[in-house]
């Protein structure tokens, strides 16, 4: 997939998406692994990987809702592929935030939320940024929900 995206200059959009689980018996090993902080709630975590029309292009293994969006793309090989194709774009959310720090040239992520003393100019910078962001993301959204029903 990623030889492919760079062969065709395709910038890949990388998301995560949790869908709730019933919960498992009381007493069962690994119970609180499913517990997401984000959502409160047993969840299964899955990661896809889209372009820019929302066709799914890779879906991660199934995963506890308690495990990080970073954590499952590193662990799935999906760092290492950005190393060895340096020449493939990718956009992902906050929660991939670390992947964006590793890779500046690659990886676009929104900008950080700034300090509550930051000046205007600071604030409006962050705040046109973080809106078109979701804006170039919304096709890995739509094929996030067809995953989840």
């Amino acid at each position: 997939m990623f030889a492919y995206a760079q062969a065709e200059g395709i910038t890949l959009r990388i998301d995560g998406t949790e869908v709730q689980v019933r919960r498992s018996k009381a007493g069962r090993p690994g119970r609180k692994a499913f517990v997401s902080g984000k959502m409160k709630q047993n969840t299964e975590k899955v990661t896809m990987i889209s372009d820019e029309q929302g066709r799914e292009l890779w879906l991660g293994a199934i995963r506890p809702g308690r495990t990080h969006d970073v954590t499952a793309v590193r662990t799935e090989g999906r760092e290492e592929q950005l190393r060895l194709h340096p020449n493939v774009k990718a956009e992902v959310d906050s929660g991939y935030a670390g992947l964006a720090r590793d890779f500046p040239g690659q990886v676009s992520a929104p900008p950080r939320k700034p300090a509550t003393d930051a000046g205007p100019s600071e604030r409006n910078f962050y705040g046109r940024a973080f809106r078109r962001q979701p804006q170039r993301r919304i096709t890995v959204e739509h094929a996030n929900t067809e995953v989840e029903q």
